[in-house]
């Protein structure tokens, strides 16, 4: 008996099933206007040195604006005054001159600097002047959120199994409410940083616990459609962030904005349900029984005719929890096992750092800041929408390897396009950021296909896993256009084409029976109906014609 026949029966995709999606909706908007926050709040408008401390009450204090900013500050190619320097002393013969510039010693900013206003009232960076040589400031910030998201995966998945997806759910949205708002009133950046962790750490439980909520209370068939409905809604959040920065241009009343859902979150808390699935696991057969009647009432189906039938199911299902004797070790204690985990963890870390080394870089186009965001949210709809036509057509495998090498080509295009090209530029950066997209909806398909079925949370975990060290390391990647301008894009556009690579030694999963065991990986059959030349050596079995599609 599985807990799919008690599904059958009150219908495992109803209006009951409708109302979850809907309410998990709200929160998983807010994730990615936290993912991608940093691109707002932390943005570094023009600035040049204070040169008010120059002004000693002589001839200078006569001058206009223009003049004192002449004779104190030297110029770049374009003319505009440099943002880090200015001259030990004023330099009032440029006034007449103002070409010979080029010798005259200079010094770091002495008292601060001057910000152009006209876009942000208020930033990171000019908050506490994370500017000049303190600037790699705002990226470590982004760095330190995912550090926060890195964390709280590893401690939410533990929760969610331990106390119950609706439990963990709301420590989720009180953790994210509280230390979301709390930041904003941070009056250092030690501070900010610490609570921007909490921030991570607290959202990466509604990530896990409303998608694994959504997933046990639908039946097989619909788990896709789960998938992109949720991945929907995080398109819809990311669109909404762009209208969110573009009306609200001081960083802390943004934060507060991005946050405030989640206050809506926690009052339709009330009405969602526990996962009877779990329930039953944990012996929990009466409550269980409460929220099938419920499910079954809105779906207008007869109730369950026998409570002895869930014991049943409850004590098979306790029988196999407490078989499952599977760790994260048993993801490299067999060859072929330890060759998929490789693979796989590549293909993840390559994917994340290639989407979000994109997503936080929303500058040179030609295009401001805000459209460009925009922009890069909506290509992912039709992204979404098309992978998931591919993924059926030709296959997992081509649709991932195809997804990097191009994305990775697109990202080598742009850096031979002149920036005079802005517009083809452009298009070619939205068609980038739509591949690597397509790359992200692939994986997480992908992923629970190639695990066997009783490792598969292990499996899950540690790609996830990497998947967040790869989205860590993504804001210090393009710290390094100090380095060289085009070096944080030569690291993306390889490390996009190395894991597209890499993802060709993966079997394919398309029309196969999902592996239930480790042997069906390390064993597969010999008869030529079962293989398939797969170069990785890791063989799924063909599914029959009484299968139904994956």
């Amino acid at each position: 008996m599985k807990f799919e026949t008690i599904l059958e029966e009150i219908d495992g995709f109803g209006p009951f099933q409708i109302i979850i999606i809907v309410l998990m909706c709200t929160p998983r908007i807010v994730l990615p206007c936290h993912f991608l926050l940093n691109n707002f709040i932390a943005a570094s408008p023009p600035h040049r040195c204070d040169i008010s401390s120059l002004d000693d009450g002589g001839l200078f204090e006569n001058l206009t604006l223009g003049q004192r900013l002449t004779a104190s500050i030297p110029v770049q190619e374009d003319g505009e005054p440099k943002s880090c320097e200015m001259f030990a002393e004023p330099q009032l013969q440029l006034l007449a001159n103002s070409s010979d510039s080029a010798d005259l010693p200079t010094v770091q900013c002495q008292s601060g600097w001057v910000y152009d206003n006209s876009t942000f009232t208020s930033t990171l960076a000019t908050e506490w002047d994370l500017v000049c040589d303190r600037k790699s400031l705002t990226k470590t910030t982004s760095t330190i959120f995912f550090f926060g998201v890195m964390m709280g995966a590893i401690a939410f998945g533990y929760l969610c199994d331990r106390y119950g997806r609706r439990n963990t759910l709301l420590a989720s949205y009180i953790m994210a409410i509280v230390f979301g708002f709390s930041s904003t009133f941070a009056n250092s950046y030690v501070l900010f940083a610490v609570l921007r962790f909490l921030t991570g750490f607290g959202l990466t439980g509604i990530s896990i616990t409303s998608i694994v909520l959504s997933i046990e209370w639908v039946d097989t068939g619909r788990r896709s459609f789960i998938g992109v409905i949720g991945s929907l809604a995080w398109s819809v959040g990311n669109m909404l962030l762009a209208g969110f920065a573009f009306l609200v241009n001081d960083w802390r009343t943004l934060i507060m904005t991005v946050t405030a859902p989640l206050g809506f979150a926690v009052l339709t808390w009330w009405w969602i349900p526990e996962s009877a699935r779990w329930l039953l696991a944990n012996g929990k057969v009466e409550r269980a029984q409460f929220y099938l009647d419920r499910c079954a009432k809105f779906n207008k189906r007869p109730k369950l005719s026998s409570k002895l039938k869930l014991e049943t199911l409850s004590s098979i299902e306790i029988r196999e929890k407490s078989q499952k004797s599977f760790t994260y070790l048993h993801l490299i204690k067999t060859p072929k096992m330890r060759q998929l985990t490789l693979l796989s963890g590549i293909v993840w870390y390559g994917v994340a750092s290639t989407y979000y080394g994109i997503s936080l870089n929303i500058s040179g186009f030609g295009l401001n800041m805000y459209l460009t965001h925009f922009i890069y949210a909506a290509i992912e709809v039709p992204a979404k929408l098309m992978i998931y036509c591919l993924l059926n057509i030709i296959g997992r495998r081509k649709c991932q390897a195809g997804t990097l090498l191009l994305t990775g080509v697109c990202i080598a295009l742009n850096m031979f396009i002149p920036k005079g090209l802005w517009h083809l530029r452009a298009v070619v950066a939205i068609l980038g950021k739509g591949l690597s997209e397509a790359s992200f909806t692939t994986i997480f398909l992908y992923t629970t296909e190639l695990y066997p079925t009783v490792i598969r949370q292990n499996g899950l975990g540690y790609t996830s896993f990497m998947s967040r060290l790869g989205v860590s390391v993504a804001p210090l990647i393009l710290l390094l256009e100090d380095v060289w301008t085009l070096l944080p894009q030569i690291i993306i556009c390889s490390v996009a084409i190395v894991s597209g690579l890499v993802s060709l030694l993966l079997p394919e999963t398309l029309n196969m029976s999902l592996p239930e065991t480790i042997d069906d990986i390390e064993k597969p059959r010999n008869d030529a109906s079962s293989q398939s030349a797969e170069p990785s050596g890791v063989f799924l079995q063909p599914k029959s014609t009484t299968d139904t599609p994956q």
